[in-house]
């Protein structure tokens, strides 16, 4: 039996066959970009003949973020790199783009002159970077996008695949952990990224849809947006001045969360509940401190594994699916340990386990 390398299975790299563990939490909600049916990232697979064939081209490889030096995208990164190490390929750049889609278009012209083989980018804006992505796609690179893909651009045509989380089946548990908390009843507030992002976008359409279905005795009272996920607190207070008698609130990921929990307890009101997306190491440590709810988590770490993996299939002419997905993996104190395993791929540091109640 030939020996195969998937989002699961490596050779010479520390994901193995246990970490399916992570993938246990059921279907996938989310669809693609362009509307498309998701294909789970477990469907990916190289033999060992494809690889030493990717090895043999003697490849590079860049990588592009929207903005960097997060938790999310820290992971990401590694998954990325442990692939490429695997497969060969040369990581030449990677660039953070600090939320500025101008920086991201001088970043992919600084990446270009290096003459990558592949990069794997996630657009800050799918608007004012689709013409910069598109002179990428025109010089031959190879493109696999992370959740995000640029206004006008069709898979197999400018770029190979876009490779997400379900986004929506993370919205849909932020929503659970709120409503079962709340028994189905009472009134919430929802801290949203004011930006048309279509990950962002999912997660939202999600937790309102799934509020308004499956609890419609909780109420949204405030819905308040923000721009900057370092400002969070400000809008959290302007939430519970107006609106003291919000019992939960759900905000967008985990950062703008921290302020959101920062707020809180400048005004004393730990009584509100929080769930949130993305297992950020300072949320980790809030959900085993009893703090926050929990938080649907995304696996960045896998994602990177498979958008490497879909570089290996343009290199080697292999069809891509449009769209693929890891699922959504609901995070709560009980299971918190074994959830940080699964999304990071190695243990919780310590502060994380001694914040657990004894």
């Amino acid at each position: 039996m030939k020996k195969m390398i998937s989002g699961f299975l490596a050779a010479a790299m520390t994901i193995s066959l246990a970490s399916t563990a992570a993938f246990a939490d059921g279907e996938i909600l989310s669809t693609g970009p362009n509307g498309e049916t998701a294909t789970p990232a477990t469907e990916l697979s190289l033999t060992d003949e494809e690889i030493e064939q990717v090895k043999a081209g003697n490849y590079t490889a860049a990588i592009s973020f929207h903005y960097g030096g997060n938790d999310w995208s820290t992971a990401q990164q590694q998954g990325l790199k442990d692939t490429f190490a695997t497969l060969g390929i040369e990581v030449t750049a990677v660039t953070d783009a600090d939320f500025s889609a101008e920086k991201q278009v001088s970043d992919l012209e600084t990446i270009m002159a290096k003459e990558p083989d592949v990069l794997v980018s996630i657009p800050t804006d799918a608007t004012s970077t689709a013409d910069a992505y598109r002179r990428v796609a025109e010089s031959g690179t190879k493109i696999v996008f992370m959740d995000n893909v640029p206004n006008g651009f069709v898979a197999g045509d400018n770029y190979v695949s876009c490779v997400s989380a379900d986004n929506y089946g993370n919205g849909v548990i932020a929503a659970d952990l709120i409503g079962e908390a709340l028994g189905g009843e009472g009134k919430i507030g929802v801290i949203y990224y004011d930006v048309d992002f279509f990950v962002t976008n999912q997660r939202l359409e999600a937790f309102e849809t799934e509020m308004a279905e499956k609890y419609p005795g909780i109420e949204i009272v405030s819905k308040l947006g923000f721009q900057d996920e370092n400002g969070c607190d400000v809008v959290a207070d302007a939430m519970i001045t107006q609106h003291p008698d919000v019992q939960a609130i759900f905000a967008h990921w985990d950062i703008p969360c921290e302020g959101v929990l920062s707020a809180l307890r400048a005004a004393g009101r730990s009584d509100i509940k929080l769930s949130t997306i993305d297992l950020g190491n300072n949320i980790a440590k809030e959900i085993a401190a009893g703090n926050v709810l929990g938080l649907g988590a995304q696996l960045p770490y896998d994602q990177g594994v498979a958008e490497a993996m879909l570089c290996a299939y343009a290199l080697l002419g292999k069809e891509a699916p449009a769209y693929v997905a890891v699922p959504a993996k609901r995070v709560e104190q009980s299971n918190l340990l074994e959830a940080y395993e699964d999304v990071y791929h190695t243990e919780a540091p310590d502060s994380i386990k001694d914040a657990l109640p004894e």
